[in-house]
Parts: C-alpha cells; sequence; structure tokens
C-alpha cells in the first residue's frame, strides 16, 4: 500500500520494524522515519496497518502527541472497540481517526485492487478519498469508528467458514474417489462456488503450498473479535461459533504463522485424506 502511494507521486514518510520492507520502500523514494512518533511529527495524514489490537493502540498512543498529524487512517483489523477507543483518544488531541480496514490481500494491495470499508466525518472522509482511491475500492459505512470494523470481521468470517466448508466436502468426495479438481470445476459454475473454491484451494490446497497469504494467527484473531462483537449485540453465532473452533484446532496444530488455508490439513488428518488433484483437472468438452 505504501509503494502504490508513493508510485502514485504522493510524499510518503515510512516506519515498520521489518528493515527490509522499509529499505525497499526507501528505494522507491520513500523518506524513512526512526520511529512511528518521528512519522507524526513530520506528516498530516497517517497511514497505519498493523496486525493486532494491542499493537494499534500502542501505536495510536505514541503518535497522538505528534506535532503534525492531523489525521490517523487505520487499514488494520482491530474490532470496533478497539476503534472506538482510538477515536476517543486522539480526538482530545485534535485529531481524527479514520477507521478503514481492508480486504484483498497481499495481491491486491500489491495491485491497487483492495476492498475499502471506511467510517468518519463525511467530511474528513472527502479529504481522505483522495489517497484510499490509490490503494483500491472505497466503500463508505458510515460516521461513527467502528461502523467499518463490524463489515470486515463479517467479510473476514465468511471467508474462513467457506474454507472450512469447502475442505470438509472435498476431502469427502476423495474419500469416495473423486478427484477433488473436478470437484472444484463443478463447484465453480454451480450454488456453491466461494472465494474458496475460486481463488484460495486452486491455489493453495490443491498444490500443496498453503501459502495463500494470510496467517492462521490473524485469521482467528479476526473470527473471535467478530463472535465478541455479535454476542455484545445479542446476535447469535452457531456457525461462527463452530468456525473458531475450527481455526482454533488449526492454530494449535499448525501454529499462528501458519496459513489459514491450513485448515483444509485439519480435515486431512481426521478423514484421513489428501485433497490433491490428480489429473491436473479442468471441465471436459465435447
Amino acid at each position: 500500500m505504501a509503494a502504490r502511494l508513493v508510485d502514485a507521486g504522493h510524499p510518503v514518510v515510512v516506519f515498520d520494524r521489518n528493515a527490509e520492507a522499509v529499505a525497499a520502500l526507501s528505494q522507491r523514494g520513500a523518506t524513512v522515519a526512526a520511529s512511528a512518533a518521528e512519522i507524526a511529527d513530520i506528516a498530516s495524514t497517517v497511514f497505519l496497518s498493523l496486525p493486532t489490537p494491542e499493537v494499534v493502540q500502542a501505536v495510536v498512543s505514541e503518535m497522538a502527541g505528534g506535532k503534525a498529524v492531523k489525521t490517523i487512517v487505520d487499514l488494520s483489523t482491530t474490532g470496533p472497540r478497539v476503534a472506538g477507543l482510538s477515536a476517543a483518544v486522539l480526538s482530545t488531541k485534535g485529531i481524527t481517526y479514520v477507521d478503514a480496514p481492508v480486504s484483498g490481500g497481499k495481491a491486491g494491495a500489491r495491485d491497487g485492487k483492495l476492498t475499502l470499508m471506511v467510517a468518519c466525518p463525511s467530511h474528513t472522509f472527502a479529504e481522505v478519498r483522495p489517497l484510499l482511491d490509490v490503494l483500491g475500492t472505497v466503500f463508505f459505512v458510515g460516521e461513527t469508528a467502528g461502523q467499518a470494523q463490524i463489515v470486515k470481521l463479517g467479510n473476514n468470517l465468511i471467508g474462513a467458514a467457506v474454507i472450512a466448508l469447502t475442505a470438509e466436502t472435498l476431502a469427502m468426495g476423495v474419500k469416495a474417489g473423486i478427484d477433488p479438481q473436478i470437484m472444484i470445476d463443478i463447484i465453480n459454475v454451480s450454488s456453491g462456488r466461494s472465494s474458496a473454491s475460486q481463488d484460495k484451494f486452486p491455489k493453495a490446497v490443491l498444490p500443496r503450498t498453503f501459502d495463500f497469504g494470510f496467517t492462521t494467527g490473524l485469521s482467528y484473531k479476526d473470527v473471535r473479535l467478530c463472535i465478541d462483537e455479535a454476542e455484545s449485540l445479542g446476535v447469535p453465532m452457531i456457525v461462527g461459533g463452530a468456525v473458531r473452533q475450527f481455526l482454533a484446532v488449526t492454530n494449535a496444530r499448525f501454529g499462528s504463522e501458519s496459513d489459514f488455508t491450513s485448515m483444509a490439513r485439519v480435515v486431512e488428518e481426521w478423514a484421513g485424506v489428501e485433497i490433491k488433484s490428480h489429473t491436473g483437472g479442468g471441465a471436459a468438452g465435447a
């Protein structure tokens, strides 16, 4: 995302604990800061993309005293509670918080094809919209911090759920002697098609790479946040609760740094099969 802003001609100041990431952006033309606090002293608009709610809260607190920052756009998935807390902390310093989680993974970020869900005051949205448009397709959700988080968490719950269901379905087919690639081809032109069948399984499960680009730990975190928020609102999440448990097992079995498509590996172990094509697949023609 930072690279796209640089390539679009915007002056960008960057900081990250990953020295390689910072070096790559520096080579593209970004200015490197020594800390998050230094960025807040230099830039009026700051973008955050961080892994956990706790890290977001720590960085927001660090930046709240910045000399230049007027708007903080949080692209992280934190849940509505942390978004609300961040907005409250920053408002006391005259800084506007923009709740703007994204969906689309590494490829979407690289290609400027992310989906951005945005909640903030409408006048602030108008100000930051040109920058957000560089990153992908933008949807204004509402003016209350946390509303965009609700949409993002729901999306991520569905994304994890269809991995689980697709894994169970394909394992059943393999056990019955059916090539999973043939099943995928059929599902993708039928009512069961999903992001899992169209994208994740062909790219990361059937080839046995399990490297789609989103960790089990982050997926587990997002689903937990979603279920917690639903419970606080009095909304039953029966299927969602099962998905949370599925990710808990995957996280325990393969580790938080494993790819979340490793959910399929759990099903494979339980079913005693391997979801792998032996034909290369492809629909037959006449």
